[in-house]
């Protein structure tokens, strides 16, 4: 089976899957898709001639459709105003303050900010600008909860400039800059896939960038609900399949040859190739990935290619995988998949997804009789107060349900309190400026958006008493148990 991708190329199928192209259809196709089952017909839809899917996953689809063509339509003016926002926050630190922009300004000497500069920071930065490595990390340690320390806060960092991560990694860790990553991503025909690697000791750290804030496309891939079966995988999300650099080829995936032509490396083939690289010069060397938001959807992404791909000398060297924050990637036959690659018997598991309290984004999409995405893997769920449980599922696994509708809203009220005096209570470490504690309002209109920036989860890994080795359980208050 084949069919034709937004930029006009023959793309070949499994036979079985479900690509939706918000770009091809208008009000009429909304309206088959609302009425009729037939959705093979809808000019929105590339799948299975004779495909029939019913009124709740059509409902789903039509709710994917809408946000991406609004994204689509508010692309332009959310970038600028992104710019305008980073613009500004940058602005007055780099002139010294408000009477050190007045001084500059007399002297005619006023700093503009260079987004390139090892100083410029992100609207994500601002939230939270603290890149020591602190809590339970532990340098040159294999303990979990050390690799979950460090990997969080090199996912936090993933989302500032070259200079700046290099700046973090060289000067302040002391520890090697490999590389920095950007990369082709054919659905939103740009170099936006990024991600970072560096190095300390005997362990090499992967890192994807998340999903940026004003970033329409990376919010139309994490709303997408199109995907494609690959015997043995099951079924995969097609947008973060495309983002990692891969394209399906009918019973297998194959690179996305259009980025030769533009001359942008793919980042599975580049994160691979460098890896094989290091690893050849150091034997007693293993690696981690991990990646928040999108991010994390790439980080579990990437051994499950491995794998496919029949790369068992990468996969043997594979510590482990922590996503932060993570969409869900795949059906439960994918998770039964990735279960045999990254567990063994007697050792502790290779893949750990940390979902703070209501964060919307692990959440959705979910309906289990259209996509049958689902989470699997080792689950450390904190709550609103820190404390984690290690379990199968997080609360709340449809965050559309109205269930859970009040306790969303308290429990955002709750947070923006706790914002106020928790520098009070814990520390100057943990003190929140007046731009965290604004975000954290978006809670009391969209609960669980707050939720998913970085800070809870930095916060959550440094207060958390939570022991991830598995072989140590008996030793822990927290029931771990795995998929």
């Amino acid at each position: 089976m084949a069919t034709t991708n937004s930029n006009g190329r023959t793309i070949s199928y499994s036979g079985n899957y479900l690509v939706v192209r918000p770009e091809d259809g208008g009000v009429w196709d909304l309206l088959h898709l609302l009425f009729s089952k037939h959705v093979s017909k809808n000019g929105f839809m590339g799948c299975p001639d004779g495909t029939t899917l019913a009124i709740t996953q059509r409902w789903l689809l039509i709710v994917s459709i809408v946000c991406q063509k609004f994204l689509m339509l508010v692309k332009d003016p959310l970038a600028y105003v992104g710019e305008a926002v980073e613009f500004a926050l940058n602005f007055f630190p780099e002139n010294g303050g408000f009477f050190g922009f007045m001084w500059n300004l007399l002297r005619g000497k006023v700093v503009i900010p260079d987004k390139e500069s090892p100083n410029f920071q992100t609207v994500l930065g601002y939230l939270d600008s603290r890149t020591d490595l602190v809590g339970h990390y532990d340098k040159g340690s294999e303990d979990k909860m050390s690799q979950a320390s460090l990997s969080i806060i090199a996912a936090k960092i993933a989302y500032e400039n070259a200079a700046s991560i290099r700046n973090v990694v060289s000067s302040q860790w002391k520890m090697e800059f490999v590389d920095f990553l950007n990369c082709w991503n054919e659905d939103q025909n740009q170099a936006s896939t990024q991600a970072f690697i560096f190095g300390d000791r005997n362990l090499i750290s992967v890192v994807f960038r998340g999903a940026e804030p004003f970033n329409a496309y990376d919010w139309c891939t994490d709303v997408s609900v199109s995907w494609y079966e690959i015997p043995p995988m099951g079924k995969v999300h097609q947008g973060f399949l495309t983002a990692l650099g891969v394209e399906p080829h009918g019973d297998s995936f194959r690179p996305i040859t259009s980025s030769q032509k533009v001359g942008y490396p793919l980042a599975y083939y580049a994160i691979r190739d460098r890896l094989k690289q290091l690893l050849s010069n150091n034997s007693d060397a293993k690696f981690i990935v991990t990646g928040h938001s999108l991010g994390g959807a790439l980080a579990i992404l990437f051994p499950a290619v491995l794998v496919l791909f029949k790369e068992q000398g990468l996969v043997d060297k594979l510590a482990g995988v922590y996503t932060f924050g993570q969409p869900r990637v795949g059906d439960g036959e994918f998770g039964d998949y990735m279960q045999k690659v990254l567990l063994k018997q007697g050792a502790p598991p290779r893949y750990y997804r940390f979902v703070y309290c209501n964060d919307i984004v692990p959440r959705v999409p979910y309906d289990s009789r259209t996509l049958q995405f689902k989470h699997f893997g080792a689950c450390v769920y904190y709550s609103s107060t820190y404390h984690p449980k290690i379990m199968n599922e997080e609360p709340n696994k449809n965050y559309f349900s109205l269930i859970y509708a009040i306790p969303k809203l308290l429990n955002a009220i709750w947070e923006i309190l706790r914002g106020i005096f928790i520098g009070l209570v814990l520390g100057k470490e943990y003190e929140e400026g007046w731009f965290q504690l604004l975000f954290r309002c978006v809670g009391l209109v969209i609960p669980g958006l707050p939720d998913h920036g970085p800070r809870d989860y930095v916060n959550s890994t440094r207060l958390s008493p939570a022991n991830l080795d598995k072989s140590k359980q008996s030793e822990s208050p927290y029931y771990m148990h795995v998929n």
